[in-house]
């Protein structure tokens, strides 16, 4: 079942300065738009390198992740790769038969799996993060340390506004 819609005084916060409207903000004064467009590029940077691969963004996003943090549940792989279950499902299905991920069952919970790293995995994602870290240091281009921190820490502002999960 889709989220519900916030209402709007849910997503105001209370120092929140009133956003006019889209056409007086413009595209390049609306941070969703930009932020999309900066994925948007990134992915397709990574594109050539990840189809070379027979990766696709899904699976490549569920290898990063795991490559940070093995052996997570599903549901928290989700979460983290922004990808649809759905989509994870089927993504984590083909890494498994590609012999890049295994799924286990969960210890703890019998009716979770946790997905871990193969190495055959760890060998592809060695191979596409020299790609990966290419197009992050290019995004950063003649962005200096501080300005950096200073825009990390907005972002996670931005995600606590936002999520609907602990992670």
């Amino acid at each position: 079942m889709p989220d519900s819609i916030p209402s709007k005084s849910d997503l105001v916060a209370e120092d929140a300065v009133p956003l006019a409207g889209l056409a007086e903000v413009g595209l390049n004064g609306y941070a969703p738009y930009l932020m999309n467009r900066i994925m948007g590029r990134y992915n397709m940077t990574l594109r050539r390198e990840m189809t070379a691969m027979g990766i696709s963004t899904a699976k490549m996003r569920a290898l990063a992740i795991l490559s940070v943090m093995n052996g997570v549940q599903i549901g928290t792989l989700g979460v983290y790769a922004v990808v649809e279950q759905s989509t994870l499902s089927r993504a984590i299905d083909a890494l498994c038969k590609d012999g890049l991920v295994r799924r286990e069952p969960d210890p703890e919970d019998q009716r979770a799996s946790r997905i871990y790293l193969t190495e055959a995995g760890r060998a592809a994602f060695d191979r596409l993060w020299p790609h990966m870290a290419a197009s992050h240091d290019h995004m950063f281009r003649g962005i200096g340390p501080a300005e950096r921190e200073a825009f990390l820490a907005t972002l996670h502002k931005m995600l606590t506004n936002i999520r609907k999960h602990e992670i």
